[in-house]
């Protein structure tokens, strides 16, 4: 049987790398929302100019290994072009970590929301045109409600797969639980018990995406677009 006692021994230092990595999860969350939703307006766009930028930007970003896009943002930006959110090293690095996890999530999210417009009948935009509504006002009253709607689920696995890439944090310096648990693991004293140590970090992911999956196949139940 494995033995616990060094994961217990050390949960103190792995429940604040969970507390960073939600920290981190959360405000990547929102910006990658709000990227995602700038750029399916870029790709749907009448103009031709921001729909090749918007393309161009998905197909880049999203066929890019997060941990180069991080690499990037730590190594690049921060450290050798010294672009710094704060005097602290560690309020940077996090907000670096934020900008390269949103980055790269983004592109996923466009591709989702994307598939959602899709699925809107053609009818209702040419409709909207009809009465007079521009571009712009018919895809934020009529078109991104209804493609959220029916993006619930996809969303909510584009999300919980957000959670698990913030282990990829480690590499632009953050503190979040992989970089905290490899610190334990690296320290003198410890001796063993390696896999119940990963094994508990594990379960406090699975404690973090079970419920997250769960009530975004609830909600997107709820909200179901009928058709």
């Amino acid at each position: 049987m494995f033995d616990f006692t060094p994961f217990f021994e050390n949960s103190g230092e792995i429940l604040r790398g969970f507390w960073a990595t939600l920290r981190l999860a959360g405000a990547a969350a929102v910006l990658s929302l709000i990227i995602g939703t700038v750029m399916v307006s870029f790709r749907v766009a009448p103009v031709p100019v921001m729909r090749k930028f918007g393309t161009g930007y998905v197909n880049i970003v999203r066929n890019t290994p997060l941990t180069l896009v991080l690499l990037m943002c730590s190594l690049g930006l921060n450290d050798i072009l010294a672009l710094k959110f704060s005097s602290v090293s560690s309020t940077t690095y996090y907000w670096w970590a934020v900008v390269g996890l949103s980055a790269y999530t983004g592109a996923f999210v466009c591709e989702t929301l994307r598939s959602g417009i899709n699925t809107i009948p053609l009818g209702q935009a040419e409709a909207a045109r009809s009465i007079g509504l521009t571009f712009n006002q018919s895809l934020r009253m009529i078109i991104l409600p209804q493609a959220f709607r029916s993006i619930i689920a996809p969303m909510g696995s584009v999300l919980i797969a957000m959670i698990k890439n913030t282990t990829v944090a480690a590499a632009a310096s953050y503190g979040e639980v992989a970089l905290v648990t490899k610190t334990i693991v690296d320290k003198p004293t410890f001796s063993d018990g390696v896999i119940p140590l990963f094994l508990g970090v594990a379960i406090g992911f699975l404690i973090l995406t079970l419920p997250t999956g769960y009530f975004f196949g609830w909600l997107a139940k709820r909200m179901a677009v009928a058709r």
